[in-house]
């Protein structure tokens, strides 16, 4: 019986001859796709003024605005349809200074909705609102390709400007007294550098704390008195902590040396202390940070922590995953004991085994000290050789790290082998490594893939013969390269998800923040053609010899589906063997629960047919 088509399925079509699947390959004795689709993830948290009840964003059947009270209780859904966002680029819900309302972003608007529930108010257009008082609302409002501070009533949405320039403004942060903004600019003519600044509200008077070109800082949080401001900064080679006077510009004084990333910075209410977030190698602890000597103190060790708040008793409420624990909220004690305050993890997720994966470092093909996190599957051994899976993760300015991956989880159980790798451009390795795939893409990092196969390759417990490439957004352009450029052809077949094939034209159809951030890695491609020219694979397409696996959201402004439909045209010309499929509902994450589904069954198909024996 032919298979009947599906709303959420767009373009479903192959080249060469068709996969037909494998009757007699069986789901694993553990896992199954519905489960970890069903696994919702809470994120970014806020506390309330009073300390009393957390408000948090909880992607399920949609990205909606929840609250729950810190000494337990249920969770309430304060708002309904606002629709599914990506984790890594949503923003948070934040209280107003008497703790009667939120404000949050939806489609592009700001709006307000009262604490208690209720019809949330559209403000205005804008995004990452800051309260100023009960009433006004500092945002960033978007014009001619920059952002713009403004303060805005949310009853009289005409926003009025307080910071303006050939930048774009942004991580607004009210000081305790209401009377200034510390704000971070994002500079157009400086891609790689990110300044600290204030604004005088009363005046409109703007003074620059720190600015040093070619760098970047992040997270600045104001001491209580409001004197001072703390923030993570990169020069020293890894975002490491200063404090500075926020009044007189006097050269900031670094407190951390720690050759690790913090972030999430907040102070303590005595102005003493610091907790925030210290990510190295992919693993982030919750921390305090002494303010006097810099002294770092480890609250909560692994996993990933994130959106620290302090709580009136001096515990930390935070965000927290792991490689066997999905996203759940948490309460944190001076002495280190975790509360779980909000765990929505299905019964057969929280009892299914989890495999540990080995941080490994291995070198690329130019000597570099590249890094992974490799999943074995029990059973797994010289005698009985599994297939594996390289993962790249997009980015590229991002990391893999010490976090939950459910399909990671369902493929090892099946048997694979899993390698997460961070090739050279990932964060939370130093900056020099950060910044090693500048101007190289597709080419270095593509050798660090590369490199990957050939590390699997000389473990006995895994078959050279049955290894693949799949990735996400850079990622699936990381796939593609590495089965294009690769003439030793190491990888039996490649999934491209929503990514690159021609960074030219991507550059030219995909949104603002995607083309700045091309050019702040590579250039402009004026100044740049041979450079995008090598890290385009579309331009050799006639070296693929093995299968591969494309799909793409139809609705993604990241990557524009243009480019899948530039690969596919290409491919076809060639003759080469591919499956294609597009989603019509999604932008650049698969997130709604039935294209999610499909996806990853197709996925399951195409690996099990090019790689079990």
């Amino acid at each position: 019986m032919a298979e009947q088509p599906q709303w959420w399925v767009g373009t479903d079509e192959s080249g060469g001859i068709p996969n037909p699947g494998r009757p007699d390959v069986r789901p694993p004795a553990h896992w199954r796709l519905e489960a970890v689709a069903a696994t919702e993830r809470p994120r970014q948290l806020e506390l309330s003024p009073d300390g009393a009840t957390i408000a948090f964003m909880l992607d399920r059947d949609t990205s909606d605005v929840w609250t729950i009270p810190v000494a337990g209780g249920q969770p309430s859904r304060i708002t309904t349809g606002r629709p599914l966002a990506a984790f890594w680029e949503d923003g948070n819900a934040v209280w107003s200074p008497d703790g009667q309302r939120l404000a949050f972003t939806q489609g592009g608007k700001v709006m307000v909705v009262a604490a208690s529930g209720g019809v949330p108010k559209e403000v205005c257009e804008g995004s990452g609102p800051a309260w100023l008082d009960d009433s006004r609302l500092i945002i960033g409002v978007d014009r001619e390709e920059r952002t713009v501070l403004a303060v805005v009533s949310i009853d009289d949405a005409w926003p009025q400007p307080i910071a303006r320039a050939g930048a774009d403004y942004v991580a607004a942060v009210v000081s305790p007294d209401r009377t200034q903004v510390a704000y971070t600019v994002f500079h157009h003519d400086d891609l790689n550098c990110t300044s600290l600044h204030v604004v005088e509200l009363a005046t409109g008077e703007s003074r620059t704390v720190v600015h040093l070109p070619g760098f970047q800082l992040r997270s600045p949080a104001w001491s209580p008195d409001g004197t001072r401001l703390a923030y993570a900064g990169e020069w020293p080679g890894w975002y490491e902590v200063f404090v500075v006077d926020a009044r007189d510009g006097t050269a900031p004084r670094q407190l951390t040396a720690a050759d690790a990333d913090f972030g999430e910075l907040a102070f303590t209410a005595d102005g003493a202390a610091l907790i925030g977030v210290r990510t190295r190698h992919g693993v982030a602890d919750l921390v305090h940070i002494d303010t006097a000597h810099g002294e770092v103190t480890v609250l909560a060790a692994g996993g990933t922590w994130s959106s620290p708040r302090l709580l009136p008793d001096g515990s930390v409420a935070a965000v927290h995953e792991s490689f066997t624990q999905p996203a759940r909220l948490c309460a944190v004690s001076p002495q280190g004991a975790i509360t779980e305050l909000f765990a929505p993890v299905p019964a057969a997720v929280r009892v299914a085994p989890h495999v540990v994966p080995e941080h490994v470092a291995y070198h690329s093909l130019d000597g570099t000290e590249v890094y992974g996190w490799l999943y074995r599957p029990p059973g797994a051994s010289a005698g009985t050789p599994c297939p594996a899976v390289v993962q790249p993760h997009g980015g590229p300015t991002s990391v893999t790290g010490d976090e939950w991956d459910g399909v990671a989880q369902y493929f090892v159980d099946k048997g694979y082998a899993w390698f997460a790798i961070n090739f050279r451009g990932s964060t939370s390795y130093g900056r020099e490594f950060e910044r090693a795939n500048h101007g190289v893409w597709g080419v270095a990092d593509t050798h660090d893939c590369l490199a990957a196969y050939d590390h699997l390759a000389g473990l006995d417990w895994i078959d050279p013969t049955r290894v693949a490439i799949f990735g996400a957004s850079y990622g699936s352009y990381m796939a593609l390269h590495a089965v294009v450029d690769d003439p030793d052809n190491r990888f039996a077949c490649a999934v491209a998800k929503y990514g690159d094939c021609d960074i030219l034209t991507s550059w030219a159809q995909g949104d603002l923040v995607g083309r700045l951030d091309l050019e702040r890695m590579m250039g402009h491609p004026r100044d740049a053609r041979a450079e995008y020219a090598a890290g385009s694979p579309i331009h050799r397409i006639e070296h693929l010899e093995v299968p591969i696996l494309i799909a793409h959201g139809e609705l993604d402004e990241r990557v524009s589906p243009r480019q899948s439909q530039e690969l596919v045209a290409e491919l076809r010309r060639e003759g080469k063997q591919f499956e294609y499929v597009t989603y019509p509902t999604e932008g650049h994450g698969l997130l709604r629960t039935e294209p999610f589904l499909h996806f990853h069954r197709r996925l399951e198909r195409f690996l099990d047919w090019y790689l079990l024996p």
